[in-house]
């Protein structure tokens, strides 16, 4: 930086706070660290007593935060995303432009972090936004850049965007509630009025029921019958422990899934299966994956467990794969905090 005479800041960058005492009415910062300095400014900062004033020297190849912020911002871009406005003191914000769930690119996020300089901080992928949301913040850490870190900062990015709002498009589905005390009416069915709820959250109208029983045949029928009705999601619930009269994922299994995971490092829902029903053309072409979801006991009574994690990526036709769920593992574990904060504090994370 540098002290120059005032009537020649103009064009040049504040290295410091300007504050301006009015007697009687205020006392605060005029300008701003960081504000460029405009002919109108001139005045004000010399009836200031400012005749002299630190800046920044704006070297050829040096740009300026809020340049920089635009550049960065335009890295998060992706579809159903939208910038929050003008950058503030080198900040700006990215908002979602639609309700769906946030994707975050990880890996492209961490190589643009890993430049020195530049930051992007978001919220954590996987779960449901609003229109409107905060999805991200960033900017660059000086008050100038130099250009090759902006660049930097973009090949990093590999010309991929780090986040995308996916829209809902699950519109129906299927409740299957397994258990021969359920289907004998020794008790009601209590779980398929909580998985209402929870896809209703996401626009999700249930437009098949059934309560089948046990038995694998008679499971394997209610999910023929599901399917046959076309809904985009397929959820059974209960009968999904490792016990010989369990019969759930077998009847899962046997209707045709295709089984992505059976197991989830989370707590609680670590029994969680989760498998599609490929759909394919006279061409042997998969046209339709319908995903099937067997919800363990825990999520009739537990306000959020396993299935809370990957439901709005189901809602979204988000495929899911094993990977995804062994990335569950670390802050898998729900501390049953009273009173639950869930989603915005999502098993610790």
């Amino acid at each position: 930086m540098k002290l120059i005479k005032t009537e020649e800041a103009v064009g040049h960058i504040l290295c410091q706070d300007m504050t301006q005492i009015i007697a009687g009415k205020s006392k605060g910062p005029r300008f701003k660290k960081g504000h460029v300095v405009t002919e109108k400014d001139v005045p004000v900062l010399l009836s200031m007593g400012k005749v002299n004033l630190y800046v920044w020297e704006m070297e050829p190849g040096m740009v300026h935060e809020n340049d920089a912020a635009h550049r960065l911002a335009e890295l998060c871009l992706g579809p159903g995303c939208v910038a929050a406005g003008e950058p503030s003191e080198g900040k700006i914000g990215i908002n979602a432009a639609r309700d769906g769930v946030l994707l975050v690119n990880s890996e492209r996020l961490r190589a643009v972090n890993a430049t020195d300089e530049v930051m992007v901080a978001t919220r954590k992928g996987g779960f449901a936004v609003r229109e409107g949301d905060a999805l991200a913040g960033t900017r660059v850490i000086p008050l100038v850049v130099r250009e090759e870190v902006l660049a930097a900062a973009e090949a990093a990015a590999a010309g991929e965007k780090l986040l995308e709002v996916r829209p809902f498009s699950a519109r129906t589905a299927a409740v299957i509630a397994t258990g021969s005390e359920v289907a004998s009416g020794l008790i009601e069915d209590a779980f398929t009025p909580v998985m209402e709820a929870k896809l209703a959250a996401f626009g999700i109208e249930v437009t098949y029921r059934a309560t089948p029983g046990d038995e694998m045949g008679s499971v394997v029928a209610a999910i023929d019958g599901a399917r046959a009705e076309g809904v985009d999601v397929v959820v059974c619930t209960g009968g999904m422990s490792v016990d010989p009269d369990d019969n759930t994922p077998g009847a899962i299994k046997r209707a045709g899934a295709r089984i992505v995971t059976y197991g989830s490092p989370v707590l609680p829902g670590a029994m969680l299966l989760v498998g599609y029903f490929d759909e394919t053309g006279a061409d042997g072409i998969v046209t339709r994956s319908v995903p099937v979801l067997g919800v363990p006991g825990c999520a009739m009574y537990n306000k959020a467990t396993v299935l809370d994690l990957v439901l709005p990526r189901v809602a979204a036709g988000v495929p899911l794969a094993k990977a995804d769920f062994v990335e569950l593992g670390e802050g898998g574990l729900c501390l049953g905090c009273s009173p639950c904060t869930f989603p915005h504090c999502p098993f610790g994370r």
